[in-house]
């Protein structure tokens, strides 16, 4: 049985675990939140509860040879960029606050409460049944514009060094990463020196975060 786990149990988390064990009944779920009410409203077979807090969760029991086949990441925070600096401690990561001359490099930016900068191709709400289809847009029919990843793979900003962790769409609005493109990110975050603009996107959509090394 392949296991899937969920970070958060908000209405982004709720659609994943809905939507995923509907498609597919021999998979075994796991959803983490630290609100109790969010994880017990539902009825969903093979689902185990973890009442923690994400990241932290991911910290204590993501191992490299953990059997688990996706990481969902539901949460209102940076997920793999918080995992790393957990990881790495904050005597070696510490976020670097990203100045408003970025903007100009991404399409539709906006910054996030907690500084993270995020990025869309799109400049509407796109549909939560979104395929995220190779070629076109499923709104405006037109041919894609360059894939996110792809974009930010390839930023220029100050003396920042970019490192993209690539998330795969599972369903419609549903997108997510194996544990094995997470260790390989953090690898890259050690390695590099200097300043580093961590990066999560889809073709669509992308969060950055700016970090430096002590």
């Amino acid at each position: 049985m392949k296991t899937v786990w969920i970070i958060g149990a908000g209405k982004f988390g709720f659609h994943a675990l809905k939507q995923l064990s509907n498609q597919h009944r021999d998979w075994h779920f796991v959803l983490v939140d630290k609100v109790k009410k969010n994880l017990f409203r539902t009825g969903v077979p093979n689902t185990t509860f973890r009442y923690s807090d994400g990241v932290r969760f991911l910290y204590d029991f993501l191992e490299p040879g953990t059997e688990v086949f996706w990481i969902i990441p539901s949460l209102p925070v940076h997920l793999a960029w918080e995992w790393c600096r957990m990881k790495m401690g904050s005597n070696r990561l510490v976020r670097s606050l990203l100045l408003s001359g970025i903007n100009s490099l991404l399409p539709n930016p906006m910054q996030g409460d907690n500084k993270d900068v995020y990025t869309s191709n799109a400049d509407f709400f796109c549909p939560e049944n979104c395929s995220e289809p190779e070629n076109i847009c499923t709104v405006t029919k037109q041919p894609r514009k360059q894939d996110m990843f792809d974009r930010l793979e390839t930023l220029k900003y100050k003396d920042y060094t970019p490192v993209v962790l690539r998330s795969r769409q599972l369903g419609p609005g549903i997108g997510g990463y194996r544990p094995a493109q997470l260790f390989s990110f953090l690898k890259k975050a050690e390695q590099y020196k200097g300043s580093l603009l961590l990066c999560t996107a889809c073709r669509c959509h992308g969060v950055i975060t700016g970090a430096k090394h002590l």
